[in-house]
């Protein structure tokens, strides 16, 4: 099975309430004080190397989090909602930290990597979001927004952590 494979733990955790909208940060996002294995411009070298040939326009920085967060938008085609993809590269965070929507949310691995797959992270339909863990305590997070299909979504997100992970420092 391509993607997140074993999702069959329930994470349990406290949903932290997100001040940030759709496509300008991810959730539970904040700047580091301090940069490590996945701080500066990395987040959106890896986000275009991965979205390359697909029809997205080149990663930018997000507002509320330059330093550590890029998204890019794959604009509107007929019938096809917009695609949102954001890649955030938090050191200093584990990847099981702010579960956002913990009843949403399960465990697995990508390509071998420890990891949480969850829906609809800000409660918004077509939402779907990924963490990969990256040692000794830092994660990736691969969130995708696309209209309100979050099934297709959590497609999306699958594909792209795992065109992700093997571009992240190996744990």
């Amino acid at each position: 099975m391509a993607g997140l494979t074993a999702c069959t733990n329930q994470v349990e955790g406290q949903a932290n309430p997100g001040a940030s909208s759709p496509g300008t940060t991810a959730p539970g996002t904040s700047t580091p004080s301090s940069g490590g294995p996945s701080a500066g411009s990395n987040s959106c070298a890896i986000l275009d190397q991965v979205l390359a040939g697909q029809g997205f326009p080149k990663a930018t920085p997000t507002i509320a989090s330059a330093k550590v967060t890029c998204a890019a938008t794959k604009p509107r085609a007929g019938d096809v909602s917009p695609v949102d993809v954001t890649l955030s590269l938090q050191p200093g965070r584990g990847y099981k930290e702010n579960v956002g929507n913990p009843s949403q949310a399960s465990e697995g691995k990508v390509n071998g990597r420890p990891a949480i797959e969850e829906r609809e992270p800000e409660h918004s339909s077509g939402q779907c979001g990924i963490w990969l863990e990256m040692k000794p305590s830092s994660r990736a997070l691969v969130l995708v927004t696309s209209g309100s299909d979050t099934a297709n979504s959590c497609k999306l997100v699958e594909g792209f952590a795992e065109k992700i992970e093997p571009l992240l420092p190996k744990n």
